[in-house]
């Protein structure tokens, strides 16, 4: 199975920057996994929060296709352990799944379209991170998952 993240911006802490690509390269040996960093928006002090929703969501539609399976990281999405993301990507292994894409809004979050074209939604926490502290959250829960499936000792219970 493929795996995707896509996001809004570069990194932009070098510090963030080499741990996410410590991640990015060990989940390599478990899933094809590449980000996609989708340009920020410029001049958008003219433009209002719903617009700039819009504009980031023609962007993100030209990133996945129809048979994508998409999750946005959400606030509002479904909470997991670790040891639960761990089953619920085994799961989307297991059914066939080709291509899975997890997508970090912009600032002002996903525009309806965005939210309607999603198949789920996952949070990673209650408490409000900054976009360049979900990229790390993510990716190294992400490569926690890998090793949960596959009963490797990262994970302590």
């Amino acid at each position: 199975m493929k795996t995707t993240l896509i996001q809004f911006g570069k990194t932009t802490s070098k510090d963030f920057q080499k741990i996410i690509d410590e991640y990015t390269d060990r989940l390599k040996h478990y899933t094809q996994f590449t980000v996609t960093t989708i340009p920020e928006l410029k001049n958008t002090k003219a433009l209002s929060a719903e617009q700039q929703k819009q504009l980031e969501a023609e962007q993100i539609l030209r990133q996945i296709s129809d048979s994508d399976y998409v999750v946005l990281l959400d606030e509002h999405g479904k909470e997991f352990r670790s040891i639960e993301l761990a089953a619920w990507i085994e799961k989307k292994q297991i059914s066939g799944l080709k291509h899975l894409i997890y997508i970090i809004g912009g600032p002002y979050g996903f525009a309806p379209s965005i939210y309607k074209r999603a198949n789920e939604q996952l949070s990673l926490s209650k408490l409000t991170f900054s976009h360049q502290m979900i990229r790390i959250l993510f990716t190294e829960q992400l490569y926690r998952a890998y090793t949960i499936i596959n009963g490797e000792k990262y994970h302590h219970e």
